[in-house]
Formats: structure tokens, sequence, C-alpha cells
């Protein structure tokens, strides 16, 4: 007779998510600030009134992106004495909600709102547009920081190669620029610097 010897393997042990760990947190819509910044999560998690967002892993050409724009913009930040981050870093917009922009900044690097555990402003965000939800770069993002009185935002678009900058006039964003192939983008708050388009969506 045989006798069957196959071991489970650890997919099979694993397969079922342990579902009961769940009701260990609060449900959507009830998380404090308190519990959102004591998560400690290996992914992107930001904050909106109660509520997580699980943003997806980024992809290898996201991260050059960033790296690119981080290297660009670097020199400039410490010739005026400032600050810049890199995602992951929390970005709080107003109590209650939670930003983490791929790149930002500040020129004063004493700012007080340059905190350990997250920044209370910036004077500069960046977001590279994800593919998973291209509208919550373009559109959600650009009313929220506008509503948070953050300066300047550049909306990096590898979908059609494309940096818009925008400058905050009064409440809401106007058009700085849009660069594309070909062009340098320039920023509205750093006069000194420029950024060729072209090399950065050719970074490898």
């Amino acid at each position: 007779m045989a006798v069957n010897t196959t071991m489970p393997t650890m997919l099979d042990q694993w397969a079922e998510p342990t579902w009961e760990v769940a009701w260990l947190f609060p449900a959507q819509g009830a998380w404090s600030e308190q519990e959102y910044l004591a998560l400690d999560a290996s992914r992107l998690v930001e904050f909106s009134h109660g509520r997580l967002e699980v943003l997806p892993m980024p992809t290898d050409r996201h991260q050059m992106i960033v790296a690119f724009l981080f290297t660009a913009f670097l020199s400039v930040v410490q010739q005026l004495g400032g600050a810049i981050r890199f995602a992951p870093l929390r970005l709080r917009l107003w109590p209650g909600k939670f930003r983490e922009p791929d790149i930002m900044l500040l020129r004063r690097a004493d700012d007080p709102r340059r905190q350990e555990r997250y920044w209370t402003g910036a004077d500069l965000v960046i977001e590279v547009v994800s593919e998973d939800d291209p509208e919550r770069d373009l559109s959600t993002k650009r009313r929220e920081y506008a509503q948070a009185g953050i300066p300047e935002y550049w909306i990096v678009d590898p979908r059609n190669e494309t940096i818009a900058v925008l400058r905050l006039a009064d409440a809401s964003y106007a058009l700085h620029g849009q660069f594309s192939a070909g062009d340098s983008a320039t920023s509205a708050i750093l006069p000194a610097l420029r950024v060729a388009v072209g090399a950065v969506f050719a970074a490898q």
C-alpha cells in the first residue's frame, strides 16, 4: 500500500491569513493619529481622518526617478542651508491628515516644522505619478497640498514624461510651468534650480 509522504508546504500552512489579527486593530474610520503613528509597517501607509491608505510598492523606474530628482535638488538645498528628504517620512498636513511625499524639502534646516517623527509642513513637495491611481497625485494631493499651504508642488508623470510645477496662488495652485523632453524644469521658489526633463526619465 502506497504511503503519502508529501509534507505540507509553507504555502499550505500559511495560505489562509490570520483574520483574527485584524480585530486587534481599529476599524477603518476609527484610527487615531497616535495609533497611526505607532503603526510599524513595511509599506507606505498614509492617514486620512481615521482611515489608512496603503500605497502600492514603488517600481524600479519610480525609484530611479526619485533618486535622480533628489540628487538634482540636493546641492541647491544644501547651499541654501535647507533640508530635503525622500519617502518614507510622514508629512502632517493638518490634524487627521498625513501624507508621505516622494520628496519634500524646507529651505531652512532649522525650520520648526522639521520634526523627528514627521514634518508639520514643507516648502516644496514632489510626487511621481503612480499608475495604480493617477488621480491621487494629479488631483487629490494637489488639492490637499494647496490646502496645507505648501508653496510649490511638482507632479512628475512617467506616463507622458512631463513635469508640472505648480506654485501656490492664494488658496490654490497655478501653473508655473509644464515641462517635457528638451526643457529644463525650473522652480518658483528655488531660482538656481534647473532640471533637464529628458535626463529625469532617462535615468537608469
